[in-house]
């Protein structure tokens, strides 16, 4: 099995995950090859918390340029976790 901190590898903090942080639902982005059982055992060993739901959306490159090159983004893999009601991760608490 990966190690967790291979799966999570960093929390997004929008202003839209700030709105689902309230509802319980947690936004990180995630290992490129990692599934949903991965993501769901990873966020539990390190949070110490229970996950009800994880929904994973890969994220498409989009077109950037730097001055006259052109060139893409990276494309990545985000997961929307929801705990189970009445949890919180106490890493979201101050932000």
């Amino acid at each position: 099995m990966k190690d967790p901190r291979d799966i999570i590898i960093r929390p997004i903090v929008t202003e839209r995950s700030s709105l689902l942080r309230e509802s319980g639902q947690f936004v990180f982005e995630v290992a490129s090859d990692s599934n949903k059982i991965e993501v769901k055992k990873a966020v539990e060993e390190l949070f110490r918390v229970h996950v009800e739901k994880v929904r994973v959306v890969n994220v498409k490159a989009k077109p950037r340029r730097v001055r006259l090159a052109p060139g893409y983004t990276k494309s990545w893999k985000k997961a929307i976790v929801t705990l189970k009601q009445g949890e919180s991760i106490p890493f979201f608490e101050g932000v």
